[in-house]
């Protein structure tokens, strides 16, 4: 197995891929564990690995935007085990846990395959896709077809106004 790849944190707080040779995001970080790509993050100054913390700090990230995954109640449960006689237990447990979700959601993707063919997911994405491309295509339509019918009603109004006469005014 190769090195995880390095990223180093300097203190300024920005984040350095020394792989891609450029600073990153906690956006890059949460695409560099999307793609199983094994990194480490050491903190510039100390030498320290401060991965762990950077991996909080994008789970942090991703359950304040849109839909969270844990619970407030999880997450109060979680923080009354830090401490106790069960702390290591509970990670464990948590850690098989996922492992054991992952396994099975692969497992019934595989399974859908092999007997409709298709990936459930890629199925659904590719869905997905085309809805949204349809609605777009039916707002469009709706766009074109009000911005036509009042380019030709400001036509209309054009023709029942009488004609302008362009003369001078008369002089009394």
């Amino acid at each position: 197995m190769s090195e995880p790849r390095v990223v180093k944190k300097y203190p300024n707080r920005r984040l350095y891929d020394t792989v891609e040779s450029r600073y990153i995001t906690l956006a890059d970080i949460r695409r560099l564990v999307v793609e199983h790509i094994d990194f480490v993050v050491i903190d510039k100054k100390s030498q320290a690995d401060i991965t762990r913390s950077i991996l909080l700090q994008v789970i942090a990230e991703q359950e304040h935007a849109g839909e969270p995954v844990m619970s407030r109640d999880f997450l109060s449960q979680v923080i009354r085990t830090y401490g106790g006689q069960l702390q290591g237990v509970v990670g464990s447990y948590l850690e098989q846990s996922l492992k054991l979700f992952n396994a099975q959601q692969r497992e019934m993707r595989d399974r859908v395959r092999n007997v409709v063919g298709v990936d459930p997911l890629e199925a659904a994405s590719q869905v997905a896709q085309k809805n949204y491309q349809r609605w777009r295509a039916v707002q469009d339509d709706i766009f074109r077809t009000l911005l036509g019918s009042g380019g030709r009603t400001r036509e209309r109004e054009e023709d029942d106004k009488p004609p302008r006469d362009t003369a001078a005014p008369p002089h009394s």
